[in-house]
């Protein structure tokens, strides 16, 4: 039997062990160690099963019960280094996103995966959705026809608490070590993710090649809670993605994707699917190609948290339920090396690229206090950006930056290059 650790038992690391419990009941797989530096107790739906032992450093962990399968769920800044000594150790690992800060790390790791031999599963469990492989599959058969934007819109909340949860909240790095907690590398990393594997679909040219990226905040935090970044991908489709921690009403997470097929059929009027992409403009032009998405023959929306998709001529949302367990999936890949995993690094390295620029980027703009609004006592104080939800729904629809709707509060955005993902200033302000 298969046996599994998890290090960083605590915190999000109780969503693993939840996921793991019936697991360890069922056989599948036999949990032998939990790593925490905080104390390890049961939780609710998180047991600690007879026999398995608990530490507090990970190494010894690893020489002590010698598992097959190390699942590490701890800060990202901590990341590399404990996933290079876990595949060292004999492990294959399924390693929570962001996998890494950098791309000389993601160099790294995927180098020593090729010295041991392992495999490395990354947590992006939303790549595992059903509603992601239909879109996908339609994109694919070209009922979108070309596609020519890439939009993501997410607002959420999160309270003063949330920046209080572990010492690197909120922070851009902990002892000179790059964290990133922001709301582009954290929390809606799955949006960013999920919007480039859409891309890979839609054109040959997918890799991003530069970056415009505004990122703002509205408390004394050294990262982004409210962002937007546009990506010029190869083939010149734009991605573009609006975010907020300080939303006013709930949005989810919707990734709308445009095409030039008949907004009641589906399909290519003309040309194909695989015609290479954006047909005109690009990132830099202000707006989605083609006059943007107003003027967009037919869109497919996927709501990436819940699963539910709406394609081209259906008023109402679809729930396509299921997702591949990333976990299960390993088991199934380390049991035969023929079952692609769902989420390998290598397919996380534009991700990575896209991480890179957006550390190379200045720190975020502080939104002046005439633009919030504040509820609350501290720790559950919220602080909401007055009108941000609209902004976020303009910037998704127009293809634009905050910057480029007159936004009060929006400054000139930050540009980079990031071909070889250096995050390489383009000269432009």
């Amino acid at each position: 039997m298969t046996t599994v650790a998890l290090i960083g038992a605590n915190g999000h690391g109780l969503w693993h062990r939840r996921a793991i419990a019936p697991l360890h009941e069922s056989g599948r797989l036999r949990l032998v160690g939990l790593c925490d530096v905080r104390p390890i107790e049961s939780a609710p739906g998180a047991p600690v099963p007879e026999g398995t032992r608990l530490f507090d450093d990970y190494r010894e962990l690893l020489a002590a019960v010698r598992p097959d399968v190390a699942v590490i769920c701890t800060p990202p800044h901590t990341h590399l280094d404990i996933a290079v000594d876990a595949l060292r150790a004999g492990c294959d690992i399924l390693l929570e996103k962001p996998p890494v800060l950098s791309l000389a790390g993601h160099h790294q790791l995927a180098a020593v995966l090729d010295e041991t031999g392992r495999a490395c599963q990354v947590g992006f469990q939303a790549l595992g959705s059903a509603a992601l492989a239909r879109l996908v599959a339609e994109i694919e058969a070209g009922r979108l026809g070309t596609v020519t934007a890439i939009g993501v819109a997410g607002s959420w909340q999160r309270d003063d608490a949330y920046y209080q949860r572990s010492p690197w909240a909120g922070r851009r790095s902990l002892g000179g070590r790059p964290v990133l907690d922001g709301a582009l590398a954290n929390p809606f990393a799955h949006a960013l993710m999920q919007s480039l594997a859409i891309a890979r679909a839609s054109t040959d040219k997918w890799e991003p090649q530069a970056i415009e990226v505004e990122l703002y905040r509205t408390r004394p935090i050294e990262v982004d809670d409210t962002a937007c970044l546009r990506l010029t991908l190869a083939s010149g489709l734009p991605i573009t993605v609006a975010v907020t921690l300080c939303g006013e009403d709930f949005i989810a997470g919707e990734i709308t994707v445009e095409g030039t097929g008949d907004a009641g059929t589906g399909g290519t009027p003309s040309g194909g699917a695989g015609s290479g992409g954006a047909s005109s403009g690009g990132a830099g032009s202000g707006g989605a190609p083609g006059g943007g998405a107003e003027s967009a023959g037919c869109r497919a929306v996927l709501q990436y948290p819940t699963d539910r998709l709406r394609l081209p001529g259906e008023p109402e949302w679809r729930e396509v339920p299921g997702r591949v367990s990333l976990l299960e999936n390993l088991l199934d890949h380390r049991a035969d090396r023929s079952v692609p995993l769902v989420a390998p690094l290598s397919t996380t390295e534009p991700f990575t690229a896209v991480l890179a620029a957006i550390q190379a980027a200045p720190e975020p703009a502080r939104i002046a206090g005439r633009w919030l609004a504040v509820s609350g006592v501290a720790p559950a104080r919220h602080v909401r950006v007055v009108g941000v939800n609209d902004v976020i729904r303009r910037a998704v629809r127009e293809g634009a930056l905050f910057s480029e709707l007159s936004v009060p509060w929006a400054t000139a955005p930050y540009r980079a290059l990031i071909r070889d993902g250096t995050g390489q200033r383009t000269g432009e302000d």
